[in-house]
C-alpha cells in the first residue's frame, strides 16, 4: 500500500497566483469601470459626431440587439440537428424516428416563435415610447 502525499499550492494552476487577491482587485476595477463607462460615455448628453462612436453609444446603451440574429442562427442549428439526431433514432425505433422527424422541429419552431414575440413585444413597445416622446 502506497500513501501519497501532496503539497498544497497557492493557485489551481500551479503558477504561484493568488485568484482570491486578484479576484478582488478585478471585482473594484470592473465596478470602477462600469460606473465611468455609464456616466461618462453611455449616459452623456452631447450626441455623437463620430459613426462609430454613435453606434457604439447605441449598442452600449441596448439600443440594438443582437438577440434576434443569434436566435435564428440556433433556430436553423437545432433544426438541422433535430433532423439529423432523429435518423440515429431508426435502429431504436421507427416510430421514435418518424415522431422526432416531425415533432421535433415543429416544437423548436413554437419555443423560437415564443422567443421573438417577446422580442417583438419589447420592439413595438420601444417604437412606441419614441413615438410618444417626440410629441
Amino acid at each position: 500500500m502506497y500513501t501519497y502525499y501532496t503539497t498544497p499550492t497557492t493557485s489551481s494552476l500551479g503558477a504561484g497566483i493568488d485568484f482570491g487577491v486578484w479576484g478582488i482587485i478585478a471585482i473594484i476595477l470592473a465596478i470602477i469601470g462600469g460606473i465611468l463607462t455609464y456616466f461618462l460615455f453611455v449616459n452623456a448628453k452631447q450626441e455623437q459626431k463620430n459613426k462609430f462612436l454613435k453606434w457604439l453609444k447605441d449598442f452600449l446603451a441596448f439600443k440594438i440587439m443582437w438577440i434576434e440574429p443569434i436566435m435564428k442562427v440556433l433556430y436553423y442549428i437545432a433544426t438541422i440537428f433535430c433532423v439529423l439526431i432523429s435518423f440515429a433514432l431508426i435502429s431504436f425505433s421507427f416510430v421514435s424516428f418518424i415522431l422526432t422527424l416531425i415533432l421535433g422541429p415543429i416544437f423548436i419552431r413554437l419555443v423560437y416563435e415564443a422567443v421573438m414575440m417577446m422580442i417583438m413585444i419589447w420592439r413595438n413597445t420601444r417604437d412606441i415610447a419614441e413615438n410618444t416622446k417626440k410629441k
